[in-house]
């Protein structure tokens, strides 16, 4: 039994003017446990909303999704969910941030912040504690993010595009640090990202999207051994790949762009 499986899953928009847009259509996708999958495409092409439809924040119009076999029709704590921006509240510690799931479900307090020490240290965030928001850099703030996130134990791991906002550097020094994390408890990750060279490096395989309806296109397994170092993204055979997937993007968005001018 695969842990994440999609049938079918389908979403269309209603506007507020009038009309429809098609979101997505008919995507279906298996994702085994522990796996890392990283979801690519053109703006717009849905990922996000894809994302938040298996978070139960969007219902679809169509189709279905089991994780470990049972349905989800709602968000649960089963799943745990990394936004772009960090939506840390800003009154909150970094210890208070990384409580909050487990105070929503009602642990102990001694027990909850045993928990969320562990993974303040995991994300290496230890003598920060005790820090606001503020206080941290943009890549500590994704730390605690990404603590809060694990916290709660999810199943399945939902990521858009959490160091976009990121600069370069650190947004390279955070792909490192990510999978040192997820490699500590293996937990099954659904990662999207407009970066495609991140998207490749992070990924047991790279699902490319259609332009909108987005659907899958490609399934493209990543075949380098892990441990990854950084250094891995400047050898010919990853550029290799970096170069397929943006040439199955590019032929998407030249399609695109060709039937909207017939």
């Amino acid at each position: 039994m695969p842990k994440l499986e999609t049938r079918g899953l389908s979403k269309t928009f209603i506007k507020a003017t009038g009309g429809e847009v098609e979101a997505l259509r008919d995507v279906t996708i298996q994702v085994e446990a522990g796996e890392f999958v990283s979801i690519v495409g053109a703006s717009g092409c849905g990922k996000t909303t894809f994302l938040r439809i298996l978070d139960g924040l969007i219902e679809p119009t169509s189709g279905e999704i089991y994780l470990d076999g049972k349905p989800v029709t709602r968000p649960g704590p089963d799943r745990g969910f990394v936004f772009q921006s960090d939506s840390l509240f800003p009154w909150r510690t970094v210890l208070d941030n990384v409580l909050f799931g487990l105070e929503v479900q009602g642990k102990p307090r001694k027990e909850a912040v045993e928990r969320a020490m562990e993974y303040i240290r995991l994300v290496g965030l230890s003598g920060f504690e005790h820090n606001f928001p503020h206080e941290l850099s943009g890549g500590m703030r994704q730390r605690a993010n990404l603590a809060r996130a694990l916290t709660v134990n999810p199943e399945l791991l939902l990521m858009d595009e959490p160091f976009a906002a990121l600069d370069a550097q650190t947004r390279e020094i955070m792909q490192q640090e990510l999978l040192r994390i997820w490699n500590a408890d293996r937990k099954t990750v659904i990662f999207i990202t407009h970066q495609i060279d991140e998207a490749i490096y992070l990924a047991d395989r790279v699902i490319v999207f259609t332009v909108r309806p987005g659907r899958v296109k490609t399934i493209i397994p990543i075949p380098f051994q892990r441990p990854r170092a950084l250094a891995i993204k400047r050898t010919p055979e990853f550029v290799s790949y970096v170069d397929r997937v943006w040439k199955l993007i590019e032929e998407e968005v030249r399609a695109s762009v060709m039937a909207g001018r017939s």
